[in-house]
């Protein structure tokens, strides 16, 4: 037998072929496009989603042999609002989570305790139920003949298989569901005018969601496989990295930054603006600490300087004591910890002699410091971590990982070369599914190497920490 995993990112759709063993036979990826047409929006055409899990499907299907596969699984981008009508069809783009027009709305619902109460979480702008929100007060007709609503990777599902279905790490991103019980909140979809029939069916990540359509089946040249739950990206890449024991955590380095520990028991605490999520696997779940822009941050330095990133970090060298200037990451807002839609990101501190390389530098040990506040907005709920997997693709850079390292001051392990992200997760939950194997599959990959701290630099980069906070309140106290 083998299985399909499908990651449905911001940027592309990818797609995975692995035997029993877990091995890759093949993948492929298709580029997607993000529309932005105002400062904070973030738009992208669901059935773009369709075309690109066709076209990948059928590249895996000619790389390989795909007449045995057994189960497919779904990972995606999480909190996108996913409007369709009584013909399955899209009423409008998905907003996509890293929009942040909602912010008013998710403003006004977290005043409200009842929502951090039930959902475990702040409101996030980001998150789906202010979007639908703006979407009821903005665009009334389109919210009018909304029929369901349905998360990136429940639409590709809706697709695959024909069934309103989302499983529990995805729907605990959207505000609506309660996070302890597993269960979407009457309470709460009502007090955002809506009701269950707006909900998809909710199974567990490695359980049965449906099966491939007959029709797309045939078309594609692949059986009718079980299609499992699956997973939000994050948890999809923990069941990939094998991060579901207490106390295990990843890393991951990509256009967003997460700091992921996975939980045997639900510790919510909304005030430290860390996301209190169900796992992908039943009675489990896990806690994030998110930054907006990550990898996007240097992206975006290489915009500016029209040097690729991999030329802006090539000469940075030995890690050494952080650089005088400042930069503050926050290009499209903030998560966690400070939950500000609104805030920009700021350059402290250039002089004459600040080059290229010293602002690419300067990003780094900016994106280093944002994870530094996830960390300690994680300990204030008493999740401690001390090592960590290192995952996406700013781990390419030796110098960022061991930046990180001596910044969070815990051991990081860098996986062997092979995919151990959110497409092997979603992989291993469609093996789940459709063979009734258990959470044991999902093993922590081989090490290439580990990353400790470089204790050298400690009081250095505490300072500079330091110094990076009090640069924050001064932009809060401006912006306010």
């Amino acid at each position: 037998m083998t299985f399909i995993g499908l990651d449905l990112g911001t940027s592309s759709l990818k797609a995975i072929l692995v035997n029993e063993q877990q091995e890759v036979l093949a993948e492929h990826s298709v580029r997607l496009s993000v529309q932005r047409l105002h400062d904070g929006w973030s738009e992208q055409d669901p059935q773009s989603w369709c075309g690109a899990a066709v076209e990948a499907l059928r590249a895996l299907a000619q790389k390989s042999d795909c007449s045995d596969v057994a189960g497919i699984g779904l990972s995606g981008h999480m909190h996108g609002a996913t409007l369709i009508g009584a013909d399955d069809q899209p009423s409008r783009p998905c907003m996509l989570w890293n929009d942040t027009r909602s912010h008013a709305e998710a403003a006004q619902m977290d005043a409200d305790p009842k929502f951090r109460d039930i959902s475990g979480n702040i409101v996030f702008p980001g998150f789906t139920a202010p979007k639908v929100e703006w979407v009821r007060r903005n665009e009334p007709e389109v919210f009018a003949k909304t029929t369901k609503i349905l998360l990136p990777k429940d639409y590709l599902r809706l697709f695959l298989t024909g069934e309103h279905v989302s499983e529990m790490s995805d729907a605990a991103g959207t505000t609506w569901l309660n996070t302890g019980q597993r269960d979407w909140s009457d309470e709460i979809l009502a007090a955002c005018h809506l009701s269950r029939d707006h909900m998809p069916r909710l199974v567990e990540g490695s359980e049965v969601s449906g099966i491939l359509r007959a029709d797309l089946a045939a078309d594609l040249g692949l059986p009718q496989a079980i299609v499992a739950g699956g997973a939000g990206d994050n948890a999809a890449a923990a069941i990939g990295a094998g991060v579901l024991e207490d106390g295990t955590a990843f890393l991951s380095l990509g256009t967003s930054g997460v700091l992921f520990a996975a939980n045997n028991g639900y510790r919510p605490y909304p005030a430290t603006a860390v996301h209190s999520f169900c796992h992908a696997v039943p009675e489990t779940w896990h806690q994030m600490g998110v930054i907006l822009a990550a990898t996007d941050a240097l992206e975006w330095l290489a915009r500016l300087t029209g040097r690729s990133a991999e030329e802006l970090t090539s000469g940075l060298g030995d890690l050494r004591a952080p650089t005088k200037s400042i930069f503050l990451p926050y290009l499209g807002g903030e998560r966690t910890p400070h939950n500000d839609a609104a805030i920009r990101g700021q350059f402290l501190n250039l002089e004459h002699t600040t080059d290229a390389t010293e602002a690419a530098r300067a990003v780094l040990q900016g994106v280093s410091f944002a994870f530094a506040d996830c960390q300690e907005a994680l300990a204030a709920t008493g999740t401690t971590i001390t090592r960590a997997l290192a995952l996406g693709g700013g781990t390419k850079s030796a110098h960022w990982l061991k930046m990180l390292a001596t910044t969070l001051n815990i051991s990081l392990d860098l996986p062997k070369a092979g995919d151990f992200g959110a497409a092997l997760g979603a992989a291993r939950l469609g093996m789940m599914a459709a063979t009734g194997a258990g959470s044991e599959i999902a093993t922590q990959p081989p090490l290439a190497q580990s990353i400790d701290p470089d204790p050298k630099l400690t009081d250095a980069i505490t300072e500079g920490h330091a110094a990076y906070k009090a640069a924050y309140l001064k932009l809060k106290d401006l912006s306010s």
